[in-house]
C-alpha cells in the first residue's frame, strides 16, 4: 500500500475542523453533512470555519501561483488551533499538505505556518481509518459496488486503500474492480476546460469500465470526480449514478455505529 500521504495521530482528538472544499460547499453539500455525521458519530466535535473558500489548486495547477498563493494565504489564518483539519477530498487535502508549503518557501514565517497546518491535514477516509479507528455497522441489503480512486488520492496521498478498508467493513457490500480503476477520469480540474474533448474521451472510458462490472453504484471520495462522471452519464441518459463515500457510508450504516 501507497503510504505517502499516511499518518496516525497521537490519539483521536475531541475537536476537528472540517475544510469542506468548494465543490461539496456548491454541489454536493449533502457528502459535507454526511462527513460531519460520521465524526460527530465518533465523539469528535466538528467545527467549520466559515470564511473558507477554495483551497486554490485551481490557479496553482493552471500555473498562476500568485493567485493560488492569495487563495492559500486566506486559509492559513483559518484553523489556529492544533486539531487537525479533515478535508473530504483528496485533491484537496493533497493542495493543502504538500502544496501550500511550497507556495511560501520564499516566507521564513509563512513558510512554517503552512508547513504547521499541513501536518495536520487529513483526507476524510484516511482520518476515519487511521485516526478515528470506525467500526462500521452494516444495516443495509446486499450491494456491489465499484470505488473509483481518484488520481490525488492513488498518487499524491496513497489514501486510496482507506477507501477500501471502510467499505470493507460492510457486511453486505461487495466491492468489485474495474478495468481502469488507476486510470484518471478525464477531469482533472481546469485540464476538462482546457482539453474537453480528451477529457470526455476519458470519462466516457471510465464510466464503460464501472458499468461493464456489473455494480449497482460508484462511489468516490472526491466529488469533481464524481460530478464528471454522472454528468457523462446523464448526457448518455445513463441512470446509474455515483455518490460520494461519506454519503454511502451514512446511509449503509443507519446513523449508528461505534468505535473500536
Amino acid at each position: 500500500m501507497n503510504t505517502t500521504g499516511s499518518r496516525h495521530y497521537p490519539d483521536k482528538p475531541a475537536k476537528v475542523y472540517l475544510f469542506g472544499t468548494c465543490l461539496i460547499d456548491m454541489f454536493c453539500p449533502e457528502a459535507g453533512m454526511n462527513a460531519v455525521h460520521l465524526l460527530e458519530r465518533e465523539g469528535i466535535e466538528v467545527l467549520f470555519p466559515a470564511d473558507q473558500t477554495c483551497c486554490g489548486q485551481p490557479a496553482h495547477s493552471s500555473g498562476f501561483p500568485e493567485q493560488a498563493r492569495a487563495v492559500a494565504l486566506a486559509q492559513l489564518q483559518l484553523f489556529p488551533e492544533p486539531w487537525p483539519v479533515i478535508v473530504p477530498s483528496g485533491s484537496c487535502a493533497g493542495t493543502m499538505r504538500h502544496h501550500y508549503p511550497e507556495m511560501f518557501a520564499d516566507d521564513a514565517r509563512l513558510h512554517a505556518q503552512a508547513s504547521a497546518l499541513a501536518e495536520r491535514v487529513f483526507e476524510l477516509s484516511e482520518f476515519l481509518v487511521q485516526v478515528a479507528r470506525v467500526s462500521l455497522t452494516d444495516r443495509g441489503g446486499p450491494a456491489r459496488v465499484a470505488l473509483h480512486t481518484s488520481c490525488a488520492a492513488r498518487r499524491e496521498m496513497g489514501t486510496h486503500e482507506h477507501g477500501r478498508e471502510l467499505l470493507a467493513q460492510l457486511a453486505a457490500v461487495e466491492v468489485v474492480i474495474h478495468e481502469h480503476e488507476s486510470e484518471c477520469c478525464g477531469f482533472g480540474g481546469t485540464f476538462s476546460l482546457k482539453h474537453p474533448a480528451i477529457s470526455s474521451a476519458m470519462a466516457g472510458d471510465k464510466v464503460d469500465a464501472l458499468k461493464e462490472t456489473g455494480a449497482e453504484t460508484f462511489l468516490s471520495a472526491d466529488c469533481g470526480c464524481m460530478l464528471s462522471l454522472n454528468h457523462t452519464l446523464q448526457k448518455r441518459r445513463d441512470g446509474f449514478q455515483g455518490q460520494h463515500l461519506a454519503t454511502f457510508l451514512w446511509q449503509r450504516t443507519g446513523g449508528e455505529g461505534g468505535q473500536r
